[in-house]
């Protein structure tokens, strides 16, 4: 296989998924690379040093593996193709994220854009280490972008790989009273005289119009989440116009918004819409880091909980682990190994970037799912 152009696509990484699911182990061994690129590892090339790193310390371990001469050249000249890779700049994708997959007795040298990736390793295994490819779509799930005006809305479904919007809705009555924004002139065109009980019959009229069109675009999100359930929800508009939408919302879609921002609905692109849902997750992802950081710290002396490296490969060995949180900087191979274990048993994996969560975890903790 040769690299494929790094644009994600929900298809391009099913397909891959499922070519690099049937590699059986053989005399060989295959490079699999996840890589952070938030806009702060691009910064002065912080994530090609970082990867640098990572050849250095894969090339060092060769040596304590159980593999012939022939194994070693192989691995050690798929090892330099990869850094040759990311040495280029124009190889990294606009997403947050690459996965590589490389090994040359195989011709397999495959790149892919993410929209995520949990934390930046690089592992020499048998076979491709693709459980975090197989868990992305699942975790990432659906995020709903609602982007209203007083004419209408347009939504999109944000998913791991793709953006597709829906059927909008338009304001039954947007037509009527020309675009108003609460001017006098936009009064006296619509016939109204100022000061007059026509003028406050005018504004209530276009409140309650408002009002409808809310209802509606709320009704229609309530529609997509029972045709399939979404993991957030984005309100977007101009000024107030996305925040209006949230009161209209169902009671239990409340703890599904992720925040409020604004896009123009009418010239907004899909490329646009996926970067504001993609902050605005990662807003909330460091919440959810913090949240967890608070709840090891509050689990630890019940045994509801573990600190540490060791600790927690112990408890990850007994299948304790309900939820595994790993320092995202720290550089610590072990966490690499542990965060690949948790994907295997499918434990949720929480690497934490906050720093007041870093503080709590010394390298790995987990919260367990019974006391040790």
């Amino acid at each position: 296989m040769t690299a494929v152009p790094v644009v994600p696509s929900e298809h391009a990484v099913r397909d891959a998924i499922e070519r690099l699911s049937r590699v059986e182990p053989g005399p060989f061994q295959v490079l699999s690379c996840y890589l952070k690129l938030e806009p702060r590892d691009k910064e002065r090339g912080k994530y090609l040093i970082k990867m640098k790193n990572r050849v250095k310390r894969v090339e060092s371990d060769l040596a304590r593996r159980a593999l012939d001469h022939a194994q070693r050249e192989a691995t050690a000249a798929d090892l330099a193709r990869v850094l040759h890779y990311f040495e280029e700049p124009t190889h990294l994708p606009p997403a947050r994220g690459i996965a590589l997959f490389a090994c040359g007795r195989l011709d397999l040298f495959q790149a892919l854009a993410l929209p995520h990736v949990h934390r930046s390793r690089l592992a020499v295994a048998p076979v491709p280490l693709i459980r975090e490819l197989v868990a992305l779509e699942e975790e990432f799930g659906t995020i709903l972008v609602a982007a209203c005006d007083r004419t209408g809305a347009r939504f999109f479904q944000v998913t791991a790989f793709e953006v597709v919007e829906l059927p909008a809705v338009a304001a039954l009555d947007a037509s009527r009273g020309g675009k108003f924004h609460g001017s006098g002139q936009a009064i006296a065109r619509a016939g109204v005289r100022l000061g007059s009980s026509g003028e406050h019959n005018y504004h209530m009229r276009m409140r309650a119009e408002k009002q409808r069109l809310y209802a509606q675009v709320a009704d229609r999100v309530f529609q997509i989440h029972t045709q399939r359930p979404l993991a957030g929800l984005v309100a977007a508009g101009i000024g107030v116009d996305g925040a209006a939408l949230l009161p209209h919302l169902h009671t239990y879609l409340h703890d599904l918004v992720l925040g409020v921002v604004k896009l123009n609905p009418k010239r907004v692109t899909p490329a646009e819409v996926r970067e504001a849902a993609l902050l605005l997750r990662e807003e909330r992802e460091r919440a959810w880091e913090r949240a967890h950081a608070e709840a090891v710290t509050e689990a630890l002396g019940s045994g509801w909980a573990v600190n540490g490296v060791e600790q927690s490969l112990k408890a990850l060995q007994r299948g304790q682990v309900r939820t595994l949180l790993a320092d995202g900087q720290d550089d610590d191979p072990r966490i690499d190994d542990a965060v690949e274990e948790a994907f295997a048993q499918r434990v949720q994996v929480d690497v934490v970037y906050d720093e007041r969560a870093r503080k709590v975890v010394d390298g790995l903790a987990g919260l367990l799912r019974f006391r040790r």
